[in-house]
């Protein structure tokens, strides 16, 4: 099972751009604190690169700003590249299905005034994945 989900703040602004066959696509990174710190030194962060698609990506870029708190649900990927050194390289990311708005309305900056609410979280996945059971006797159990 490849599952990742994370919270983290965000490093910059996400920017939202278009594949040449019309799909929104964002990659962000996001700062995650380490769960432990050792004595004497300041809490270290890792900083995790992100890539969100389609509709998740136009809700990341319309409600995430630099420092917002956001919760990611998603999946590891990598990609090994050459480098223009010759180097073989790896890069690790991972694809967003799922992201979330963590932490206070006024630390995120989602707050507002022409009533307008924002949503809570943005899912890639539909009802449609599922259908829905009718009888007890369709259960594979």
């Amino acid at each position: 099972m490849n599952s990742c989900v994370l919270t983290g703040r965000l490093v910059a602004d996400p920017e939202l751009r278009t594949t040449p066959s019309g799909l929104s696509v964002c990659r962000f990174r996001i700062a995650v604190d380490r769960p432990y710190q050792k004595s004497g030194e300041d809490r270290k962060a890792d900083f995790i690169d992100v890539v969100a698609w389609r509709s998740n990506a136009d809700f990341v870029t319309k409600y995430f700003r630099k420092g917002s708190m956001i919760a990611v649900q998603g999946s590891l990927q990598t990609n090994n590249y050459e480098d223009k050194n010759g180097n073989k390289r790896t890069s690790y990311e991972i694809v967003a299905d799922r992201t979330e708005f963590c932490g206070s309305k006024a630390e995120s900056g989602t707050g507002s005034s022409s009533g307008n609410a924002a949503p809570a979280a943005y899912s890639n996945s539909t009802a449609d994945d599922f259908s829905s059971v009718v009888d007890d006797d369709d259960l594979p159990f």
